[in-house]
Formats: structure tokens, sequence, C-alpha cells
């Protein structure tokens, strides 16, 4: 059910002509998106995706639509290239799964390097019983550290264009009223 509430979600997108109604869209789908993962028990990464996904980047992109207040303008013709690339695009990736192994193959090549070290001395290493979090905090700490820290730089650069565009929009405001 919620794979096809995605699916019917992901087509309102597309099909969406207003930019207000794109951002709350996406909203709804990162909130069904993390009810896929806190059914597939990945609980951590499910509350990452609604706050930064749902909640953070809704607010900041309702932010942005509310100072900017643009307008997306009426399409003239449909445009058949951005079809055709997506098609293509889609089918390379489709055919060039066909080759790997099934999913949940124990003997894949990615569950023969670090994920049975992972496993087997997560709690001796860590003192974490959920794997995926002594992953992400512990053996991977610095990565989600550099990751963080681009997610933080963005922001602040968004913040940072949004401010220099209300202060210009204040000044034409000003030169307006003379």
């Amino acid at each position: 059910m919620l794979l096809t509430l995605l699916a019917v979600v992901t087509i309102a997108i597309v099909r969406q002509r207003s930019l207000f109604g794109v951002v709350i869209l996406a909203s709804i789908y990162s909130f069904l998106m993390a009810s896929v993962l806190i059914v597939l028990d990945a609980v951590d990464v499910a509350m990452t995706e609604a706050s930064v996904g749902a909640g953070v980047s809704t607010v900041l992109l309702l932010a942005t639509l509310h100072l900017v207040k643009t307008t997306e303008m009426k399409r003239v013709r449909p445009h058949l290239l951005p079809l055709f690339v997506s098609l293509g695009t889609g089918a390379v990736l489709v055919w060039g799964t066909l080759v790997l192994p099934p999913f949940g193959t124990p003997d894949a090549a990615i569950h023969k390097h670090v994920a049975p070290r992972y496993i087997a001395d997560t709690i001796k290493d860590t003192n974490v019983p959920n794997v995926v979090t002594s992953v992400l905090a512990d053996y991977r700490g610095y990565d989600t550290l550099g990751e963080t820290t681009v997610i933080f730089t963005a922001g602040i650069g968004v913040m940072l264009l949004l401010r220099k565009a209300r202060r210009r929009g204040r000044r034409d405001d000003a030169e307006t009223s003379r």
C-alpha cells in the first residue's frame, strides 16, 4: 500500500504545475518514504528522512517560494526529448541490474567483505545493538560528520542567498515608492 501511494504521489509531482503544490507533495513523499523505512526496521534512517526530507526541506522550500514569489510559465508544447532521455536512462539502468545477483543473496560480493565483521563485532566494538547505528555513528563517524557538514553548509548558503534577495527586494520597493 505504501509503495502504491509513493507511486501515486510521484506521478502527481510530475504532473503538478504549481511550485507550492510540488513542495507539499514532496513533503508527503518524504513522510511516506519514512513510513516505508519504518516498515523495513530502519528507524534511524526513517527519522532522518522525516526530519530532513519532510521537515527542514519543506520549510526551506516554502520560505524560498515566499521570498522569491515566482510563478511557473505555462508550457507551450510538449517536449518529447526529456521523455526519451528519461526512458533511455531507465532502460539502461534496468539492463545494468540484470547482471546483479538476486536481492538478499547471502553469497553476493557485498556480503563477503566488511559486512560480516560489522555484524560479528558491532556489540563488542561499539556497545550498540543496532548495526546500522553503529556503522553510521562509530565505524563511519567521520563520513557522517562530513555529510552533516555539507548539508549544514548548503543550508547556510541558501539562507545567505535568501537574505540577499530579501534586501534587494526592500531596496527595489524603496526606489519605486519615490
